[in-house]
């Protein structure tokens, strides 16, 4: 990002050019962009539209850096240290609550919850009763974490008799192919990516839309100043990376092969298939919405369910203090 990230956040820096004959980044705005966790196929989506020329077109010279999880990506767009930035709705919502962040959901990015709890076939999970007495490993303040006694409500377990083993994402997989751990917080699509890891094994997933229905997934987040002052600037961006998400999500084979042109460690037929596995939650079946939508009525649902699973106090959060839903695709 071109304004420096400290510490934990100095992640690697990746600028990704435009195509041929672009014009001179000078002429066109500056945009530091945040995925929501590293350089998956769940967030290739920004480097199509990179690639294919959406934010030039939208007059936008784009930065894209991968961001380290929800709770860190909402932080540094709330301190001006990136632009846009995407962050799981619901772990969105509870943060606003308890720590009153400025800053603001634009669009969705998916309209049903990625999140999951995903374990291996024999290893005693099959179904959301089983993960009671159980080890989870996952990132402190991961979109899993922060979001569990919501889903562990609905399931009428204790989340309490659930234990979360401190862990690095990137070594999650691995954790539980070697059997440290009973399951691991994950996203539905990353169910490719931990089968190559267990090398045979089936995984078995247990997703939190399953039983929490109204929740959004990923959502596309902005500062509050942004949002009121430079509407046109949010609109164009926004417009441009779900453009590049409709994109993705009708041509999944051809977006791994983009990110692995961008990100070469990525794998690109693992990265197609989380695409194709997303697919059906940015455009679920019957919706008949625009890509992106956001509804008022929806989001006072979720605030609902989020009090009513003890996540946020009563009354400490209205969909407006976190939805800007006059910039969100309606």
């Amino acid at each position: 990002m071109r304004k420096a990230v400290p510490g934990l956040f100095a992640v690697v820096l990746v600028v990704v050019t435009g195509c041929g004959g672009a014009e001179p980044a000078g002429s066109r705005t500056e945009v530091d962009y945040l995925t929501s966790f590293s350089t998956f196929g769940r967030d290739a989506y920004a480097y199509v539209a990179q690639e294919k020329g959406f934010f030039e077109q939208a007059g936008l010279d784009v930065t894209i850096t991968p961001g380290t999880g929800s709770v860190d990506v909402l932080k540094l767009v709330a301190g001006g240290r990136a632009d846009f930035g995407v962050a799981d709705f619901t772990a969105t919502a509870i943060t606003a609550a308890k720590e009153e962040l400025p800053v603001t959901v634009v669009a969705a990015v998916q309209q049903r919850s990625l999140a999951a709890i995903v374990a291996l076939e024999g290893g005693g999970i099959a179904r959301p009763a089983d993960l009671a007495g159980k080890r989870i490993g996952d990132q402190p303040g991961s979109t899993n974490q922060v979001m569990f006694p919501v889903y562990a409500k609905a399931a009428g377990i204790d989340p309490a008799r659930v234990e979360f083993v401190p862990s690095a994402p990137p070594a999650l997989p691995q954790l539980l192919a070697a059997g440290q751990v009973d399951g691991i917080g994950q996203f539905v699509v990353g169910k490719p990516l931990v089968e190559a890891a267990a090398k045979g094994r089936k995984a078995v997933v247990l997703p939190y839309g399953d039983l929490v229905p109204d929740l959004y997934g990923n959502a596309l987040v902005t500062s509050k100043d942004i949002a009121a002052n430079r509407s046109e600037l949010a609109r164009a961006f926004t417009g441009a990376l779900l453009k590049g998400l409709e994109y993705s999500i009708q041509h999944p084979e051809e977006t791994g092969t983009i990110l692995k042109k961008h990100q070469p460690a990525q794998d690109a037929g693992v990265a197609a298939a989380e695409v194709g596995l997303m697919a059906p939650y940015v455009r679920p079946a019957g919706f008949t919405g625009r890509i992106g939508e956001l509804t008022e009525p929806r989001v006072e649902r979720i605030v609902r369910t989020l009090v009513e699973a003890g996540a946020v106090p009563d009354g400490s959060v209205r969909p407006g203090d976190f939805v800007s839903f006059g910039l969100a695709p309606g």
